[in-house]
């Protein structure tokens, strides 16, 4: 039978300190519109539900889903643009 004790050393050789590094913040950073626009949409959905959608409401719902679709692209089209190096 293998011991595994000496394989331990090598998979907690790296201390992990539980924080994000500065590449993961950046791209956060980046992903924050989107991210609030989704929070946003979230929170329409959650107060209609529990009570009937007015025609108000729909168009809530509506414009939140396209803020959210509008940062989606804009974050597609901004990653787009740094993959060919800017140029269109």
């Amino acid at each position: 039978m293998k011991s595994i004790a000496a394989l331990q050393a090598v998979v907690t050789a790296t201390s992990f300190d539980g924080e994000p590094s500065d590449g993961e913040l950046d791209a956060i950073e980046e992903e924050m519109p989107l991210i609030l626009a989704e929070i946003d949409l979230l929170d329409v959905e959650i107060w209609m539900l529990d009570r009937p959608a007015t025609a108000l409401d729909e168009r809530r719902v509506r414009r939140a889903r396209n803020r959210v679709l509008d940062e989606r692209r804009n974050l597609t089209n901004r990653a787009g643009l740094a993959q060919s190096g800017g140029a269109a």
